[in-house]
């Protein structure tokens, strides 16, 4: 049997079938599917909660706009380049092991996070919860592979899928909260301390109740490809840095060797993991995935859609806090039509009619166009933008659920079981990279467009924003019109 997640930014790769469809006969399993999913809950609320926060600990941390990129964005490289090795570890060391292990370092870097003096310091730890999130989030599937079966395998998946929603739309109200309730004049630190006493709490019921001594669910086969991981690290943060802080530098002359570089060694990584298979090797990304009938469209569009999602929120965040005004509470409220119908529909578009399943995702990437031009229209004025900025909000929902869903759903479908989680893997970690791209890209662009403007007020924030809202228009047209170049063979 292989399961698919096809909800949201903090999906993780998927495992192969289990080794044993036998239910379990002990009293884990509705204590073990409440642990992991609280885990879940919590590192997807971090992917979402600091952009709310960013323009509170710019002001008290000093921090530049490329700084709020990286705060941002720290978090997404590290688990987007280890998800892969992250979930090997798991079938190598035992998935509650593992599972605990990354929920120690998580909760570890979560509280120097809330202890950062610097923005520097903050960066530094961001990587490091990111890491921590790589190890522990990956384990949540195979966990509820191993110890769920048949209908109660169903609901436990179900749950997960909530789970991620509820995440995604409660990140950014809760972050409101605590940073408006300056809770003992700490600011934005409760941001990430909230995670501190959760984590603790999660540890101490994890050593009773995950199977953390179980050595038969263990498989030792598969190595951690650590060049290749070398490789892909060493490539994501040479496109990465350039695109956050060559604005900010105007773009000296090892910005754009850094780029150039990136795409060599994209290219060597690629050629490294093609010749690690023919030797029999287990790559991070085996090349018969990519192989596999629709999976480059997917990973294109797959790539666009979080890229717009990434783009849209980090941009948006910085004109209604700076420009606008807003209070954190506020910001947080204004996202919530956005993140609750993304979850709607990503867990209701396949009970629609089968006859609109094979157009959904060209409609979402037309309607994310439309909508995230309307909210760039609506804001140009420098005004608060009324109802009809919350209908674009919730189009803007929409049209990212419908673009990446179904897509990824589709991606997987014809996947053999054998290569479900390299699969899952290898769109887990495009989509990451999507969000990080998108925060570096369009966080860029409107910062560049807001500095040549002139001084950040709510017309000239504005207008910057309605650059970089045409242009994510534009990336997610690409996308609608991908499939038409991009042949599925």
């Amino acid at each position: 049997m292989t399961t698919t997640s096809e909800t949201g930014p903090g999906f993780a790769p998927v495992p192969g079938p289990a080794k044993s469809e036998a239910p379990t006969t002990d009293n884990r399993p509705r204590p073990l599917l409440a642990l992991v999913l609280a885990a879940q809950f919590m590192a997807v609320l971090d992917v979402f909660i600091v952009n709310v926060a960013a323009p509170t600990i710019g002001t008290e941390l000093h921090a530049s706009g490329a700084d709020l990129q990286l705060v941002i964005a720290g978090y997404t490289i590290t688990y987007s380049v280890l998800l892969i090795t992250g979930a090997r570890l798991g079938d190598r060391f035992g998935h509650g092991r593992v599972h605990l292990a990354g929920l120690a370092l998580f909760t570890a870097a979560s509280l120097a996070c809330g202890l950062a003096q610097g923005a520097t310091q903050l960066i530094v730890f961001r990587l490091v919860q990111g890491a921590g999130s790589a190890v522990m989030i990956p384990q949540v599937l195979s966990l509820i592979q191993r110890n769920f079966t048949g209908e109660a395998r169903a609901r436990a998946l179900g749950a997960y899928s909530a789970v991620i929603a509820v995440g995604a739309a409660a990140g950014q109200v809760v972050s409101g909260v605590l940073v408006d309730a300056d809770l003992f004049g700490t600011g934005w630190r409760p941001v990430f301390l909230v995670n501190v006493p959760v984590g603790l709490a999660l540890l101490a019921l994890g050593a009773r109740v995950l199977p953390v001594r179980d050595a038969a669910e263990r498989d030792r086969t598969r190595g951690l490809d650590l060049p290749g991981l070398l490789l892909l690290g060493a490539a994501v943060s040479l496109l990465t840095v350039p695109l956050v802080l060559g604005q900010e530098e105007d773009w000296p002359l090892w910005s754009w060797m850094s780029l150039a570089a990136s795409v060599l060694l994209f290219a060597v990584f690629c050629a490294y993991e093609a010749g690690l298979a023919r030797r029999g090797g287990a790559p991070l990304i085996a090349p018969r995935v990519l192989r596999l009938p629709g999976m480059g469209l997917a990973v294109f569009r797959i790539l666009a859609v979080m890229a717009v999602n990434g783009g849209f929120l980090f941009a948006l965040t910085l004109h209604i806090q700076g420009g606008l005004g807003y209070s954190a509470l506020r910001a947080g409220l204004a996202f919530a039509p956005t993140a609750v119908v993304f979850g709607l529909v990503g867990l209701t578009w396949r009970r629609w009619p089968a006859s609109w399943q094979r157009h959904l995702g060209p409609a979402g990437f037309v309607l994310t166009a439309l909508a995230v031009a309307g909210v760039g229209l609506i804001l140009k004025g420098g005004g608060d933008g009324g109802v009809w900025l919350y209908v674009a909000y919730a189009g803007v929902g929409a049209g990212l659920a419908l673009g990446f869903s179904p897509t990824l759903t589709g991606a997987l479908a014809a996947v053999r079981p054998e290569d479900a989680a390299d699969a899952s893997g290898l769109l887990a970690t495009v989509a990451q990279l999507g969000q990080l791209t998108g925060v570096a890209a369009f966080g860029t662009l409107f910062l560049n467009r807001l500095e040549s403007l002139g001084a950040p007020e709510a017309y000239t924030s504005a207008k910057a924003l309605l650059a970089c809202m045409f242009a994510l228009a534009g990336t997610a047209a690409v996308g609608a019109v991908s499939g038409l170049v991009l042949r599925r063979r």
